[in-house]
């Protein structure tokens, strides 16, 4: 069984999924992807430990404390490879950005690859099932654009600019499948 309940954030209300000790799931209202790879209902359910350690973990980032995501039980759902890109995902250190092709090539050194395709990191990068928490906003083009977020451009330059990046530095593409 999974269970859900809601966050009110500065970026809009968030969805949290656990599945009664991990959590699961963390969208953005109107997101990408929302719901993820749970298929099964989610049930309301405010009480649980995990969404308890999750509200502090949210009221200590939108505050700029820098809370890690190793300090929650994250259970994202996904095949290997997602798995892997999400771990990597939360190597990038609060205030600091990495580009997809970075990824790609971490990637293909931890499979023994001569090299990864960025698009099938962006992928995996576009499926993060645990947005903010797994870092997924910190990824940008090789040409410092956006290149999109599952919640929003705003979004991911509102989340940027709190952790200190100056986001005008960064272009905004005027088209794309990522927008």
């Amino acid at each position: 069984m999974y269970y859900r309940t809601s966050y009110d954030s500065p970026v809009g209300p968030l969805m949290l999924a656990s599945d009664g000790t991990s959590l699961t799931g963390l969208w953005m209202e109107g997101q990408k992807y929302f719901g993820g790879a749970i298929r099964e209902e989610l049930v309301q359910r405010d009480d649980l430990p995990v969404f308890a350690m999750t509200r502090t973990w949210l009221e200590r980032y939108f505050a700029r404390e820098r809370p890690d995501p190793s300090e929650l039980p994250l259970a994202p759902r996904g095949g290997e490879f997602r798995q892997a890109v999400w771990e990597l995902l939360c190597q990038i250190p609060y205030g600091e950005l990495t580009t997809y092709g970075h990824l790609a090539k971490e990637m293909a050194a931890r499979l023994g690859r001569a090299s990864m395709s960025a698009q099938a990191v962006g992928g995996a990068v576009g499926h993060n099932p645990i947005s903010i928490i797994i870092p997924c906003h910190r990824v940008v083009g090789s040409d410092s654009s956006l290149t999109g977020y599952a919640g929003g451009l705003e979004k991911k330059r509102y989340l940027l600019s709190l952790e200190g990046i100056d986001v005008t530095t960064l272009s905004t593409p005027t088209r794309g499948t990522a927008l």
